[in-house]
């Protein structure tokens, strides 16, 4: 289907083949085919993947059930005239605590209007590392930076007053420097006239800052409060409009005791719930329904992923397992799937003969309809009381290469160009992260408490990741935890990669892969010793456990290639203290760039640059080599695009020395990020997938890979790298023109004569800023087209904010 497009753009790509001079800026690349310096990395289009942002579950992995082992608390309390975003908010007499986690905020229903006077007193518990109110709120929901509005908070760790701007990410504004007792309460106070805010602590005068935003102002809206992994205690709010002041009560409306990933049904009042954690199958609790004997329906239903809603399909089954048990109830279990409000049935099961003792209960459930925000509801009509437990709900017919995984979202990361795929990040630092907790069969693996979701599931595991990868065509990398035991990493080395006569590879075969895994890149941890800062004794801690688990597995394979996982700090005595433990049993260490500005290759060429003459100078003979298998930042749009082909471009220029760069995240799904990362390169619903601007980066770089880096120069602001095909008959130049006007280019190219006159353009532009949506979910993609240039003279101009790919042949 043809999407609409700008007369302006429609006007660009009409006018490619064409020299646009109009406030154009001047360069000139040059082109040496006859020096090839170094081979471009044959891995070099890379991804991370990790459980952040629900990339995995919620995501990748085709579990329709989130919260899938009741593991969540019971839904806060209601607070009248405040509607909770996360979080435990649990009122008090005029207070209000809540739990630590990622972003967790509670806004006033009722805006306060355009100029007001809050004051609060904060109390911060055991984790502390922010705490406020935000102002201007709008567009409010699930996740840290899923609104819009103005935070003004305290950083105890710090020792700051924090001021920035939610607008679906995180821009921080300024830092004011604070000399108070952190430990104590604290009174805050804020005057806000719209854009400008007045900052008062302890009563005290003059105000500690004046705060303001002068770039894309936000408009009037609610107040909040807000926090950000801290358990804090929040009393005697007040707000003050047109010198009327009110306090907040904070009263709570009573709830109903259902998981907090679920809903109860309860039609005719017939049931009542609670959740048991002195019996639950798998983890820590259990859910059980009530039925008292009256005419009604006594029930739980689940919206998948932060009831974002499940896709069905018409004609398609929807089968899985649950897990039973019953007192005092004799009728049978109804599951099914319903429309969102429940008046629509799309296909039950009834389930009879539940046993006292935990049992598994598969079904399968033919969908008689389409929706794209379906629900599961388990129910009950008759009298007794029923316990649930570890609930699956998975489509075959929608799996990607018959995995449990999501075959539109798989496809998607082909389509990409991805030929490398890294598992990690710092979901692997949970202490409950171990391997042996992910094998087996998936309803027997424990739950434990994620770093980014502190109710995370190890249905998908490095297993998973490896026949994801298998299946997708992706060379694969994974991170462990430090602090697995040197005998369990010799045995998961012997899982994944030993003989089926093994006792371990065994174990494999058994369950369901009689081959062997072809794992050659293992990383072992995931940015270690960044959390407190430079601190040698963490830094010693790393270089010891990367020892002993580098000398289990290597013992068991010495094919096998480590990853040095070392937060890398350039000018730190540390590095060459860790540097000299390792060299000679690393292979690699990572490092990791960010990528959100348009010429973000820049700095990572430097980094690059510098990392390998450290190197050297403490080892002239070593190994060690670089892998980034992080390119961060908080954006995904033309922006980061072209800073992800920027950072090709260096490492081209580094091909020697760097194995790969994988962009991070992977996956995004649409408005449920839970922090400030908001950057996937695929975006997914449960029922549509797109790729967003980096995707086509990606995509473009990798479709034109050429394994030969050959000598190339530029002047202006321009970014280039030069490659050269094996049989010396292909020249490709990646070129990014980060600016904000276009570059009129001047190419000269010398050892590539005999030419043809006709070349191929593949290219990317846009605002810096222009993202693709779910309703126009391709409208910055490439455009490619030809032009001739049959003399020794090419010139071309790029346009502004683009990244264009020129390939010749002869």
């Amino acid at each position: 289907m043809l999407l609409k497009t700008s007369t302006a753009r429609l006007y660009l790509f009409a006018l490619l083949a064409l020299p646009l001079v109009t406030f154009a800026q001047q360069a000139q690349i040059t082109v040496d085919a006859s020096r090839v310096l170094n081979r471009v990395p044959s891995n070099l289009y890379g991804a991370c993947i990790e459980d952040v942002n629900h990339e995995i579950y919620g995501g990748l992995y085709d579990q329709r059930i989130f919260g899938e082992s009741f593991e969540e608390p019971a839904a806060p309390p209601v607070i009248s005239g405040w509607k909770s975003y996360d979080g435990y908010w649990q009122p008090g007499e005029n207070s209000i605590s809540v739990n630590a986690g990622e972003g967790f905020k509670l806004i006033k229903q009722q805006s306060p209007g355009t100029s007001y006077t809050a004051e609060v007193l904060i109390k911060f518990g055991l984790r502390n590392d922010n705490a406020g109110i935000v102002v201007n709120v709008n567009n409010a929901n699930k996740s840290a930076d899923n609104f819009d509005g103005y935070e003004i908070s305290l950083d105890p760790n710090k020792r700051v007053l924090v001021f920035g701007k939610h607008h679906n990410n995180w821009t921080p504004i300024s830092e004011t420097k604070l000399s108070i007792d952190f430990k104590s309460w604290i009174k805050l106070k804020v005057e806000n006239d719209g854009n400008v805010f007045k900052v008062y602590l302890n009563d005290e005068k003059p105000a500690v800052a004046t705060l303001t935003d002068d770039k894309d102002i936000l408009p009037a809206g609610s107040f909040g409060l807000r926090t950000y992994n801290a358990d804090v205690t929040y009393k005697n709010l007040t707000i003050t409009t047109k010198g009327k002041t009110t306090t907040e009560n904070f009263h709570a409306e009573p709830t109903l005791k259902v998981s907090g990933a679920w809903d109860a049904v309860n039609v005719g009042g017939a049931g009542s719930f609670s959740l048991d954690t002195s019996d639950s199958y798998n983890g820590k609790q259990s859910q059980i329904i009530t039925h008292n004997g009256s005419k009604g329906v006594a029930g739980i239903a689940n919206k998948s992923l932060y009831r974002w809603g499940i896709a069905l399909h018409k004609g398609n089954i929807y089968a899985g397992s649950l897990f039973m048990k019953a007192e005092g109830f004799k009728g049978g279990v109804t599951l099914s799937l319903q429309s969102a409000d429940g008046k629509k049935v799309y296909g039950t099961q009834v389930i009879t003969n539940i046993t006292s003792g935990w049992m598994s209960y598969p079904f399968a459930i033919k969908s008689l309809q389409s929706d794209t925000k379906a629900r599961f509801v388990i129910s009950i009509n008759n009298k007794g009381k029923l316990w649930v437990d570890h609930v699956t709900l998975m489509c075959k017919q929608e799996q990607f290469k018959s995995l449990p995984l999501r075959a539109d979202i798989g496809t998607a990361m082909q389509q990409e160009g991805l030929n490398f795929l890294r598992y990690g990040g710092t979901m692997v630092n949970a202490p409950g992260y171990r391997f042996k907790k992910m094998i087996g069969t998936r309803n027997k693996r424990p739950p434990y408490t994620g770093h980014w979701y502190p109710y995370s599931t190890n249905g998908f595991g490095i297993e998973e990741f490896l026949q994801f990868c298998e299946a997708a065509g992706f060379e694969p990398a994974f991170a462990i935890n430090i602090e697995e035991t040197p005998q369990d990493m010799a045995d998961m080395v012997e899982y994944l990669k030993g003989d089926a006569s093994t006792q371990w590879g065994k174990q494999r075969a058994a369950n369901g892969h009689p081959a062997p895994y072809k794992i050659k890149y293992i990383e072992i941890g995931n940015e270690e010793v960044i959390f407190n800062g430079d601190i040698k004794s963490e830094y010693e801690h790393y270089a010891k456990r990367f020892n002993l688990l580098q000398s289990a597995m290597h013992a068991k394979d010495t094919t096998l290639k480590f990853i040095c996982s070392a937060w890398w700090r350039s000018e730190s005595p540390n590095m060459a203290l860790v540097f000299k433990a390792i060299d000679g049993k690393a292979n690699y260490w990572d490092l990791h760039t960010d990528a959100d500005n348009p010429d973000a290759g820049i700095k990572v060429d430097s980094s690059l640059t510098r990392m390998k003459a450290i190197f050297t100078a403490w080892n002239p003979n070593t190994h060690l080599k670089c892998t980034i298998f992080e390119e961060n930042g908080g954006r995904h749009d033309i922006s980061r695009a072209l800073g992800h082909a920027s950072t090709l471009n260096a490492v081209r220029r580094h091909g020697d020395f760097v194995l790969t760069s994988c962009a991070a995240n992977a996956l995004q799904p649409l408005g449920q990020n839970d922090n400030g990362w908001d950057q996937g390169q695929v975006f997914f619903t449960p029922s549509q997938v797109w790729g967003m601007p980096p995707f086509y980066a990606q995509q473009m770089a990798s479709a034109n890979h050429l394994p030969l880096n050959i000598a190339s120069t530029t002047t202006g602001q321009i970014d280039v790298s030069a490659t050269l095909s094996e049989d010396r008959k292909q020249l490709v130049l990646h070129v990014v023109n980060p600016a904000a006007k276009p570059v009129t280019a001047d190419i000269k190219l010398s050892g590539f004569e005999k030419r043809n006159k006709e070349a191929s353009i593949m290219q990317l532009t846009g605002d810096l800023k222009e993202v693709n949506t779910p309703a126009q979910p391709t409208l910055i993609s490439p455009k490619s087209t030809h032009i001739s240039w049959p003399g020794d003279v090419i010139n071309y101009t790029l346009p502004a904010a683009s990244y264009t790919i020129i390939r010749f042949n002869r």
